[in-house]
């Protein structure tokens, strides 16, 4: 629409006109005044069309052309995103994998210190042992060196009383022989002052 003139409303009157005039002999009678006006018309108002449709048509293009360059714009972004998104998976993958080989070296490293400790224990359970044993041993020893000393004193201790008693037995045999050999005689009289 340019001027204020419907290019569309224009053509159907034309064609309006067409139709509505008479016929003979299948031939239509135009008024040949008022059907050049109406192409005048039209004519006049068809540059102005044509200028707003191409006018249309290139910002059409224009959008499309943008459109084109903002989706271009969204393609290069995902692709730069995806690529970095690519490069993060990377990282975090081979951060993944070296954390999983940092877990299997600390899980070795603390099966060795475990055995190393097993191992430890094991040889100090053995050492104790031996302690124990040799302690034992000479405790053993030591009572039965006790003992002996107990029994070699009691021995002496026995072997001097038996030495007494014998010769306690001794004095009392001869003192009883003494009694038995002589002949009793009258006891001595008290020697003292005579008052």
């Amino acid at each position: 629409m340019s001027g204020g003139v419907d290019i569309q409303r224009e053509l159907n009157k034309l064609e309006e006109m067409i139709l509505d005039s008479p016929r003979f002999l299948n031939r239509t009678f135009v008024n040949e005044e008022h059907l050049l006006e109406q192409l005048d018309l039209i004519r006049i108002s068809l540059p102005a069309s044509f200028q707003e449709a191409q006018e249309v048509v290139q910002q059409k293009e224009e959008i499309l052309a943008e459109a084109d360059q903002v989706a271009q714009e969204i393609i290069e972004t995902a692709e730069r995103r995806a690529a970095q998104i690519l490069d993060e998976m990377g990282l975090i993958r081979q951060a993944e994998m070296e954390m999983q080989q940092i877990r299997q070296r600390v899980q070795m490293e603390c099966e060795e210190a475990q055995d190393q400790v097993m191992a430890e224990i094991e040889r100090m359970r053995r050492q104790a042992q031996q302690e124990i044993e040799e302690m034992r041993r000479r405790a053993i020893a030591e009572c039965e060196e006790i003992q002996n000393g107990a029994d070699d004193y009691a021995d002496r201790v026995l072997r001097d009383m038996e030495q007494q008693f014998t010769e306690m037995l001794r004095i009392v045999r001869n003192g009883r022989q003494q009694l038995s050999v002589e002949p009793s005689a009258p006891a001595p009289r008290p020697q003292g002052n005579r008052k």
